[in-house]
């Protein structure tokens, strides 16, 4: 959501597609998952046209609700699983410069669909070791990803995340991104570990709208930019 505003605020039109079964995405923009007749999962299961709630703070979206979960199952045997997002997005790519699609914490159905259906991948890790450690299989995926239904696939970069430098942990993680991960994409400064983004999302705002002054919000708008160049 941060970054699609601030995309936005570029005059980009920007469409926010959450595919997250637990549809943090969707809440936070302010959308009621549980009071929703069609998501994302109407489209990529029974072929319906995506479901867009327009300018949420500029940006457009596509919400998620708890149906998604289902949808890892029934796509196990589902025809052309893999390409059933990109296939759902088709009928709108003109009417937009910028997709941001928000994939789960896993790398189920969901994420390979959503990779399937992508330019780039920009990837956020946690400044801590396990989060770090988990960026080798992501990796391997795209690479699984790359190698067939989807050959063009870039790396648009990494973000460490809920940074603190106070802690020596954090710093050491952000070292190691940095050292293992730069020649594989853009390193781009960390985002600080800051209770603002809990409360812009309990407002259902971004960040910069509940403070324009956050340490944050330049991070955010550079990664903005540097995504407008490369795409």
């Amino acid at each position: 959501m941060n970054l699609a505003y601030h995309i936005q605020e570029r005059n980009r039109k920007v469409l926010v597609v959450d595919m997250d079964p637990q549809s943090s995405l969707t809440v936070f923009m302010g959308l009621d998952p549980t009071s929703l007749t069609k998501t994302v999962y109407d489209s990529i299961l029974h072929s319906s046209p995506l479901p867009i709630h327009e300018n949420i703070h500029g940006i457009d979206l596509a919400p998620a609700n708890i149906n998604l979960s289902a949808a890892e199952l029934e796509l196990v045997v589902a025809d052309l699983r893999d390409m059933r997002l990109k296939e759902a997005l088709e009928p709108i790519l003109d009417q937009y410069d910028f997709i941001l699609i928000d994939c789960p914490p896993s790398l189920g159905l969901l994420s390979y669909i959503s990779l399937v259906a992508s330019t780039h991948v920009l990837v956020p890790i946690q400044t801590q070791y396990k989060a770090f450690c988990g960026t080798e299989l992501l990796l391997n995926t795209v690479a699984r990803v790359r190698s067939r239904p989807n050959k063009k696939l870039q790396i648009a970069g990494f973000i460490p995340t809920m940074y603190d430098g106070r802690n020596v942990q954090d710093a050491r993680t952000l070292q190691a991104i940095k050292e293992q991960l730069q020649q594989v994409g853009v390193i781009y400064p960390p985002i600080p570990r800051s209770t603002a983004f809990a409360d812009a999302s309990e407002d259902h705002v971004p960040l910069a709208v509940l403070n324009r002054k956050h340490p944050a919000v330049p991070i955010l708008k550079k990664i903005a930019s540097r995504l407008e160049k490369i795409i």
